[in-house]
C-alpha cells in the first residue's frame, strides 16, 4: 500500500521536491543494527552490533574487507551491502592491476556514490537500502566516509548510522576533538564505550559486536573475540553505568516531529528482511 500518490517509483518528485522511495531507502539505514567509525592520523576504528533474527540463528556479517587499505561497516539491508562491498573489491583489484598501486578512498567512494545515484535516476531500480562507512588508509592519511543510499557522501571524524545510533554520536561529539591525537588503544576504548551507548542497557560483549582496525603498518583486519573481551575487561565497559546525561541529551537532540503526509513513521518495525 502507498503511502501517497507521489511514492509509486523512485523517479517521482512530489510537489514538496521530495523522492519518497529515497527517503524510504535512507529509513531502511536507520531501522539497521548500529555501525560506528572514528578515525585518527594514523588508524580507522570501525565497529558494528552483531543484531541475530532469532536466538537459533547466527548474526549477518556487517563489516567486510574491501582490500588491504579499506574496509566497509553497513547498516540496512545486508544483502545490498554484500553485493556493493563486492563492486568495492573488484575496483580495487582493477586498480591495482592497471596502476599497480592501492586504489585512493577518495575515490573509490565517489564511484560508489555515482553507482547508488544511478539507482534514484531509473525508474526500474531501486535505490539500495544500506548505509556504508568506509574507512580507510592512502598517501593522504587517514579516511572515514559516509555513503548515504541517495548517491550523497560525506567526510567525517567520527560517525555513527544504524538503530539507536544517536546515543553513540551523543557520546562521540563530545570526544571527537581528541581523536585526531589519539592513540590506536584509546581509539578502541572510544570506539567500545561509543557502541555500548547503542545497546540501551544490554550488557556489551565479545559476542554481540564485531570491532576492525586499519592503519599505518597494518593492514585492514577484524578483531578475533578474545581480542575484544580483553578490551572490554581492560576498560571495564561491562560493569561501568552509562553516563546519566546521555539518554536525556539524545532526546533533546531529535525532537519528534509532526509526521507529514507521505512519510515514513520514525517507529515503524523493520522491513522483514536481515537489518
Amino acid at each position: 500500500m502507498f503511502r501517497n500518490q507521489y511514492d509509486t517509483d523512485v523517479t517521482t518528485w512530489s510537489p514538496a521536491g521530495r523522492l519518497f522511495q529515497v527517503e524510504y531507502a535512507m529509513e531502511a539505514v536507520k531501522q539497521g543494527s548500529a555501525a560506528i567509525g572514528l578515525r585518527s592520523k594514523t588508524h580507522v576504528i570501525l565497529a558494528s552490533v552483531n543484531k541475530a533474527n532469532s536466538e537459533l540463528s547466527s548474526h549477518q556479517k556487517k563489516i567486510f574487507k574491501v582490500d588491504d587499505h579499506i574496509g566497509v561497516a553497513i547498516a540496512g539491508l545486508t544483502a545490498d551491502g554484500r553485493v556493493l562491498s563486492r563492486y568495492m573489491r573488484t575496483e580495487c583489484i582493477n586498480y591495482s592491476y592497471s596502476y599497480e598501486s592501492p586504489l585512493p578512498v577518495g575515490r573509490l567512494v565517489v564511484q560508489l556514490a555515482d553507482k547508488a545515484q544511478v539507482c534514484t535516476q531509473r525508474s526500474w531500480k531501486r535505490p539500495y537500502g544500506v548505509g556504508l562507512l568506509v574507512g580507510g588508509l592512502d598517501e593522504s592519511g587517514a579516511h572515514l566516509y559516509y555513503n548515504c543510499p541517495s548517491g550523497n557522501y560525506f567526510e567525517y571524524q567520527a560517525f555513527a548510522i544504524g538503530s539507536r545510533s544517536q546515543a553513540a554520536k551523543t557520546y562521540l561529539e563530545r570526544r571527537f576533538d581528541t581523536f585526531m591525537d589519539s592513540s590506536r588503544e584509546s581509539l578502541l576504548k572510544d570506539a567500545l564505550f561509543a557502541l555500548r551507548e547503542t545497546l540501551q542497557g544490554e550488557k556489551l560483549t565479545s559476542s554481540n559486536c564485531t570491532v576492525a582496525v586499519v592503519g599505518v603498518g597494518e593492514a585492514f583486519h577484524t578483531l578475533d573475540k578474545e581480542t575484544i573481551q580483553a578490551l572490554i575487561n581492560e576498560f571495564e565497559i561491562a560493569g561501568e553505568e552509562a553516563p546519566a546525561e546521555v539518554p536525556e541529551q539524545a532526546a533533546t537532540d531529535e525532537p519528534a516531529a509532526a509526521p507529514e503526509e507521505g512519510s515514513a513513521p520514525a517507529d515503524q518495525g523493520a522491513a522483514p528482511m536481515d537489518m
